[in-house]
């Protein structure tokens, strides 16, 4: 498996010239000559217990051609820079870590850690770790009693202490994981500037997303690690007419032009269309990007397709995420099995033409 911020050579719109274009504007990390599609998998491991799950499943998974896992661990970690933000007694601790990234290696498959950055920080009536252990980053402090009447809180990106927490949390995941990448989510924040956050009433959403998005991708570029990123908040849901979950309506897509190229952006489409307008957007914007979908095969097929025809050097692969799946089954999910064939059997096809 080689670094994770290689790009494509197996794929048939990756030529020659184009993966040498793509070595040029290299970030200041590892770069080596492709010669995989990316075939990752996103799956939730927040205890030690499913993380144990997911190893068990590793030489099925490698065996459908899967090269990278990004397992979503947010709080459920034994973090030692800030106790108070440990994941209970079925935490991940550092050495759980290292013996899951020992079995990946031996199989050929790279571990990205990830922990949700800004949004995500609350599920229905439960406020997260970081919230409860200090309410005062709430972008909306004191509001919305039991999370009543909002998706999920977020986190504020002015506050003037909260990177320091978050930065040391990352640093941990990445030590553990032995990891040269991070995924910071950033999924569905949809509070961002808002009227009862006295250092962001007022301002401009996108340059908020912009500033969260830039500050986290120079922390981890100065530890000599790549950021992924999940792209919604970058795509102007009005004008591709993809609403407001898998797009953004709330004023943050503009982020698009102001945050550093050598992210690798994840949209996600979970829907069968004959068009995704996103992967032309971004691509036209000179990122890097790994498109996700999810339970619908014929969408999987579908996105793979559109994604594969653009024939650009920046289409890293595919990503299938495995919400609410039993990690102790995740090699047999179907969607996830068929997003594999697909890019496998391009692959192939370029090779065997």
């Amino acid at each position: 498996m080689q670094s994770a911020l290689q790009v494509l050579a197996g794929l048939a719109f990756l030529t020659a010239a184009g993966a040498a274009l793509a070595a040029e504007d290299k970030p200041a990390v590892r770069v080596a000559a492709a010669t995989e599609p990316w075939r990752a998998i996103h799956v939730i491991t927040r205890s030690a217990e499913s993380l144990d799950a997911l190893e068990s499943q590793l030489t099925a998974l490698a065996k459908l051609g899967v090269n990278t896992l990004v397992t979503e661990v947010n709080y459920g970690f034994d973090f030692h820079s800030h106790p108070e933000l440990k994941g209970g007694a079925g935490a991940i601790t550092k050495a759980g870590a290292g013996k899951f990234v020992a079995a990946c290696r031996k199989v050929n498959i790279k571990v990205i850690p990830q922990i949700n950055c800004l949004g995500h920080q609350s599920w229905k009536g439960s406020t997260g770790i970081l919230l409860t252990a200090h309410p005062e980053f709430d972008e909306t402090p004191g509001q919305f009693p039991d999370n009543k009447g909002i998706y999920c809180r977020s986190w504020c990106p002015l506050h003037p202490e909260v990177n320091k927490v978050v930065f040391a949390l990352m640093d941990e995941l990445l030590d553990a994981f032995e990891a040269d990448a991070m995924h910071v989510g950033m999924d569905e924040v949809f509070l961002i500037g808002s009227e009862h956050c006295a250092r962001c009433k007022g301002q401009d959403p996108a340059k908020l997303f912009a500033k969260a998005v830039t500050d986290y991708h120079d922390h981890l570029k100065a530890k000599g690690a790549e950021m992924l990123m999940w792209g919604d908040r970058l795509i102007d849901g009005k004008a591709t007419g993809m609403g407001e979950w898998e797009s953004s309506q709330s004023g943050t897509a503009p982020a698009a032009d102001m945050i550093p190229k050598d992210i690798i952006i994840c949209p996600w489409h979970y829907n069968k269309r004959g068009e995704y307008p996103s992967i032309p957007m971004l691509l036209a914007k000179g990122f890097r990007i790994l498109p996700a979908g999810w339970n619908k095969p014929d969408a999987v097929e579908a996105l793979i397709d559109f994604a594969i025809a653009r024939k650009n050097p920046g289409m890293l692969g595919y990503m299938a995420t495995t919400w609410s799946t039993d990690v102790r089954k995740v090699s047999q999910y179907p969607p996830m099995i068929k997003g594999m064939q697909k890019i496998t059997a391009e692959k192939k096809r370029v090779q065997d033409p």
